[in-house]
């Protein structure tokens, strides 16, 4: 019976973690073709709108889910039908007030709201938002009660629909919105809308799947009083989701004070301000790919690292936090510093229709950030496995207030305005990496080296850079095909294929991966035999 739990929590685990990777590449193909479509403003304009979405989301998805769904299983544990029932029922009630809230904020207040984020144009996308947020509250509900009930699958399953559905109709209705010769900012509307319809369709399928699952049992315990359920709901989903929302609350934050001194302190016109924005957006886009590419192993190494500290098993805790330190090196620096490497070819690559130069050069900066995100998120997982969920949510804070300030002030400086974003960003993640990596250091009992840990993964990176960033310059100038596109694409395509033969040679060579490395990835002993990694 242990041995089924054990296999029924690590298959949930699994699944939740294989439909948050599925959820993140979807979103990347949604919004690189998204900003082509809608150009430098527009893709500004849906930013700005999808942003406060992005704060929803991690709401719905983080916090409130795992609180319910702690409750939840509690309840059920115990036997507790009717406590259970109570449970989602005032939680229901809640997130529902504050999803008919939101709503009528953002659907009568939108231009108030696009007004503080310095872009009028911004208020068509944030109407269209407003019915979604509504769902967004009654999918957190739907979601922490499957989650109670042991079952991961339609959380995830839930979460591939609202994505596909935001890929497909979102796409498709800016499109048609486009060729109907709208403006740019009722184009980024229509994407939004998709989100929305995505949102709905969500809720759909789970509210579906609670009438087929729901509890058939009447229940004869005494559950507790509604208001004692809201308290302890909002004492367990608050400091989570201040965890898991701070990154793009902030990321709010710092939209409409970028947005709003490149207006106020220089002058900029608003169409000026979102073409800058636009360009910065896009970038954006493409450095949130290393820290997707993550989710796999933030996810797996909780678990792995709190069944290790229940057993008091010093040796194989350590291991494993070294491991998981080691492989995120080794997938966080090649594509971090990828992206620095040819961050104007992929610019050019992704965004034909954008200032190649203005963007490569932001690229060029957030690439380097994104590593640091990368730690950040591997120490986030380190320090929860730990207990210390207040640790990441401290760091974090640090940060964004010193990248606010930082921002907020050099943004104002006309030699270099908009380039203040990405250092911002940049400054932000080193101070938070590094005190995550401190707090990590502290709290072990066998104390890591980084510098062990991190070198050889750094130089083998370094070296792949270089070589990527002079065989770009090499086959640019000595190949050019048919079309401008076709081009790039090989151009960039054999700078990129040569960049990952060097690294792969140098990391076999160098001795840097170990089994246990490749033991914390999907498929990884499978990999471990093919690379013959002992």
């Amino acid at each position: 019976m242990a041995t089924e739990k054990k296999q029924s929590f690590f298959g949930g685990a699994a699944v939740l973690a294989a439909g948050v990777v599925i959820v993140k590449i979807i979103g990347a193909l949604f919004k690189i073709p998204l900003a082509n479509i809608l150009g430098e403003t527009g893709n500004a304009d849906f930013n700005n709108a999808y942003n406060i979405y992005a704060v929803l989301l991690t709401i719905s998805t983080a916090g409130l889910p795992v609180a319910l769904s702690k409750m939840i299983s509690e309840a059920k544990t115990l036997g507790r039908e009717r406590q259970a029932r109570r449970v989602l029922k005032v939680s229901f009630a809640a997130f529902l007030t504050l999803g008919v809230l939101s709503f009528v904020i953002m659907w009568f207040g939108n231009e108030k709201c696009a007004a503080l984020l310095n872009n009028p144009n911004a208020a068509y996308g944030i109407k269209a938002l407003a019915p979604g947020v509504v769902c967004v509250g009654c999918l957190a509900a739907f979601r922490g009660f499957a989650q109670g009930s042991f079952r991961m699958t339609p959380t995830a399953v839930s979460q591939i629909i609202e994505a596909v559905s935001k890929l497909f109709i979102g796409l498709g209705l800016s499109m048609y919105v486009v060729s109907l010769g709208y403006e740019d900012y009722i184009a980024a509307a229509a994407a939004i809308v998709g989100v929305t319809v995505g949102s709905v369709l969500a809720l759909v399928y789970m509210l579906i799947d609670y009438l087929r699952h729901r509890p058939r049992t009447p229940g004869t315990d005494t559950p507790d009083a509604s208001g004692a359920i809201l308290k302890r709901l909002l004492s367990i989903a608050i400091p989570i989701t201040l965890s898991a929302s701070m990154v793009s609350i902030i990321t709010l934050i710092d939209t409409s004070l970028v947005q709003g001194q490149l207006q106020n302190a220089l002058g900029y016109t608003l169409k000026e301000t979102r073409h800058l924005y636009g360009t910065y957006s896009s970038g954006m886009n493409l450095y949130n790919l290393p820290s997707s590419m993550m989710t796999a192993l933030t996810i797996s190494v909780i678990p792995t690292v709190s069944a290790s500290l229940a057993r008091n098993d010093r040796v194989h805790t350590s291991r494993v936090i070294n491991s998981s330190l080691r492989v995120t090196g080794l997938m966080a620096f090649p594509m971090g510093l990828g992206l620095w490497a040819l961050a104007e070819p992929i610019m050019k690559l992704c965004y034909p229709r954008y200032d190649s130069e203005l963007g490569g050069s932001l690229l060029a900066v957030l690439g380097i950030a994104s590593m640091f995100v990368c730690l950040m998120l591997i120490s986030n997982s380190i320090l929860q496995s730990y207990g210390r969920v207040h640790v990441p949510v401290f760091t974090m804070l640090i940060g964004g207030v010193v990248k606010i300030i930082f921002n907020y002030n050099l943004t104002a400086v006309p030699s270099i305005n908009i380039h203040a974003a990405p250092f911002g960003t940049l400054v932000c993640f080193v101070i938070v990496s590094s005190l995550n990596l401190f707090f990590v250091y502290r709290t072990m009992e066998d104390k890591p080296n980084y510098f062990k840990v991190f070198a050889k993964p750094l130089i083998a990176s370094l070296v792949m850079a270089v070589c990527a960033r002079f065989s770009y310059r090499f086959f640019a100038a000595h190949i050019a095909l048919g079309g401008a596109t076709t081009t790039q694409i090989v151009n960039v395509g054999l700078a990129v294929v040569l960049a990952v033969i060097v690294y792969v040679a140098l990391v076999l060579a160098l001795r840097i991966v170990t089994h246990d490395d490749l033991a914390l990835l999907p498929k990884g002993e499978k990999l471990a035999r093919i690379l013959h990694v002992r």
